[in-house]
């Protein structure tokens, strides 16, 4: 017997092809995707997803998620120190980049090299999220312009003006002698272990 279809399902075949292909599946594709039997039976559930404002139609009419995002359950917690027995529970839905992005308007991801935040657990090929426009408070991991060159590091306010701190004891503090320009505050890291 076969499940019965539903919004979530649909958005979840598709959404997985995008994310495969990094591209939209063709109206014919999605006929074998969600293993129905016309284009019609797909157009009905692509009406569906552009109401429920999933997908949406760009100005030639091109299919595109209404988002970029990926919703995934939230079912629980675990301890990160002694193991203890956990009952899977659906608590939430949680969508990723509404979680780590505040503000998508003023954000942008860049690709971590080097290991001078490795105290802070920031390593070589992580992304982190960096919101532009932001003051930055004492203490917060900045991306700065320093003399004419880019880096990562801790935003520190000291008597003898701004000093720009690293997470290795390798590297010494930076103070700016020309000119400091901040590009923005990281707000989150994201890390990938298995590809």
């Amino acid at each position: 017997m076969k499940k019965k279809r539903t919004i979530k399902s649909v958005e979840m075949k598709i959404m997985g092809f995008f994310r495969e292909a990094r591209r939209m599946p063709t109206y014919s594709e999605m006929v074998t995707l969600l293993d129905v039997r016309s284009k019609s039976v797909v157009n009905f559930w692509i009406e569906k997803l552009v109401a429920a404002d999933i997908l949406k139609k760009d100005a030639k009419g091109f299919l595109q998620p209404a988002r970029r995002s990926l919703s995934l359950p939230l079912v629980g917690e675990v301890r990160a120190g002694f193991p203890s027995p956990a009952e899977e529970e659906l608590r939430d839905t949680i969508s990723l980049d509404e979680y780590l992005i505040a503000r998508p308007e003023t954000s942008f991801l860049l690709e971590v090299s080097g290991d001078s935040m490795i105290g802070e657990g920031i390593m070589p090929g992580d992304l982190v999220i960096v919101e532009k426009g932001r003051d930055p408070r004492n203490g917060d991991v900045i991306i700065a312009q320093v003399d004419g060159e880019w880096t990562m590091k801790y935003f520190r306010k000291k008597r003898g003006g701004i000093v720009l701190e690293s997470a290795n004891p390798d590297y010494p503090p930076i103070r700016p002698k020309r000119e400091l320009t901040v590009g923005g505050v990281i707000t989150a890291v994201v890390r990938k272990y298995h590809t």
